[in-house]
Order: C-alpha cells, then sequence, then structure tokens
C-alpha cells in the first residue's frame, strides 16, 4: 500500500466556513480536497491547491478514498447537526487508519433568557405548536416530519424556509409539506429579511437549530423579538470534545 502524503487534508465541508478553511490550509502547505454532499453553489477558495468532489460517502467510501489519494487526515467542518455524518467519519478514519479532527463552529453569543430550549425536533414540534400561531421553520430539511404531522394534528397553519434543490424540495414532499408553506431561498437571511417574512405571513413561532452566528441565529432571534415571537431552539447533538477546535487557528496549529 502507498504511503500516505503529509500534506494532503481531505476537507468535508458544505457549510460558509468551507472557503476560509479551505483558503487557510492551502496557503500553510497542504493540499486540499473538499468533500461536500451535494452539488449545490459553493465557495471553496481560488488557490490551485484546493480541489472539490461531490456526492455523499458511505463508510467504506470515504475510507477507500483516503486510502487511494494517499491523504492521512479528515477535518470533519459539515454542520453542527450532522450527526450521521460525523460519527461516519470518525470510523471511515479509523479503518483507514487516519487521523480525524473535528471544526466545530462556535455557539451563539447572544443566547437570551427567552429562549426555549429543545432537545429534540419532536420536543421542538409539540412546543411550537402549543399556541396554535403561524409556524416559521428555519431548520432545514432533514427534520421536517414532526413539525408537519403536529401541525396537522392541531391545526396549526406551519412554513419552511429550505433550500431551492431538489433534495430539499424532496425533503418537504416526503414530508407532505404543501408547495404553499414552502419558502425557498438560501442565506445568509438578514434581519430585515426575517422581519419581513415574519409579516408577511403573520408568523407567531420562529424555530430554529442552535447552528452559531455564521447560521443567522441572531438575525432570527432579533427579528422575532421585535415582533413578538415565541424563539424556539434545538440544541446541538452532544459532541466528544476529544479532537475538537472551534477555531481555525487551534487546527492549524494542531496540523
Amino acid at each position: 500500500m502507498k504511503e500516505f502524503d503529509q500534506r494532503r487534508i481531505l476537507l468535508l465541508g458544505g457549510t460558509s466556513e468551507t472557503a476560509p478553511l479551505a483558503t487557510k490550509l492551502a496557503f500553510a502547505g497542504f493540499q486540499v480536497l473538499v468533500s461536500t454532499a451535494t452539488d449545490e453553489p459553493l465557495q471553496i477558495g481560488e488557490h490551485l491547491a484546493i480541489k472539490r468532489r461531490c456526492g455523499r460517502l458511505n463508510l467504506a467510501e470515504m475510507a477507500r478514498l483516503m486510502v487511494e489519494q494517499r491523504i492521512p487526515v479528515l477535518i470533519d467542518a459539515t454542520h453542527p447537526y450532522a450527526s450521521v455524518v460525523h460519527e461516519v467519519a470518525r470510523k471511515a478514519c479509523e479503518k483507514a487508519g487516519c487521523a480525524y479532527l473535528r471544526y466545530q463552529r462556535q455557539e451563539t453569543q447572544v443566547q437570551d433568557d427567552s429562549w426555549c430550549y429543545t432537545d429534540s425536533h419532536e420536543e421542538a414540534a409539540a412546543l411550537a405548536c402549543e399556541s396554535g400561531q403561524p409556524i416559521l421553520l428555519t431548520i432545514g430539511s432533514r427534520h421536517l416530519l414532526p413539525y408537519v404531522e403536529q401541525a396537522r394534528q392541531r391545526q396549526v397553519q406551519l412554513y419552511a424556509r429550505v433550500l431551492n434543490h431538489p433534495e430539499s424540495v424532496g425533503a418537504c414532499e416526503s414530508a407532505k409539506l404543501e408547495e404553499s408553506r414552502r419558502i425557498l431561498g438560501r442565506g445568509p437571511f438578514s434581519y430585515e429579511d426575517n422581519v419581513k417574512l415574519i409579516r408577511q405571513h403573520e408568523i407567531g413561532v420562529v424555530v430554529t437549530k442552535e447552528s452559531g452566528k455564521v447560521g443567522g441565529v441572531e438575525e432570527k432571534w432579533r427579528a422575532a423579538e421585535h415582533e413578538g415571537c415565541q424563539f424556539v431552539v434545538v440544541r446541538r447533538p452532544v459532541e466528544s470534545p476529544e479532537q475538537s477546535y472551534s477555531t481555525m487557528s487551534e487546527l492549524l496549529a494542531v496540523l
């Protein structure tokens, strides 16, 4: 088997941190292969040492990719809520004999006592429907079903802001969310964007995930607070602190 090339890195990306992280790595002398689950447009940096591949990888495929490309280090910079991806990446690294490093974006620093925290989407769906007011989901498209079911049972109006991408539209179809209740768009969304949306649909409850500053949580909360909306936040999955870094400088220092 070929020896690993110590200057190669597999970067699991897809979020707004992908480009700056890939660029920092490239300028530090690394060859960076950015791997994303979809072919959605994404800035990955313009350095010649940065390349991109698209398509979901299972455990065996990810391990094989690292071995075939002689990549000794995987940096997992996927979304904080992509628990399945994190677990697959860890196991793939074990299988391939590679190092696993997790880049975990920082949580929002403006948390408020008025935020209603929940530990699951099922719990958030039940809480959001309690008041009977129209709900705006800003959680993406992967966990729509419990909200759609709860809203239907309690006859509550539900709107979901999701990406205008076949996967997201397909998730809406699977959850049986009516087309008129889908708000297609791509962030980042400003405070003004959120206020306009809340007013347009007379929203009373905004549901989000704790996706950090770059996830637009502060802009959502400011808009919800201004418009008198309840603000429901789904907590992040618990992760092991080992080999997890919240700043790019910490990550580069380790490398």
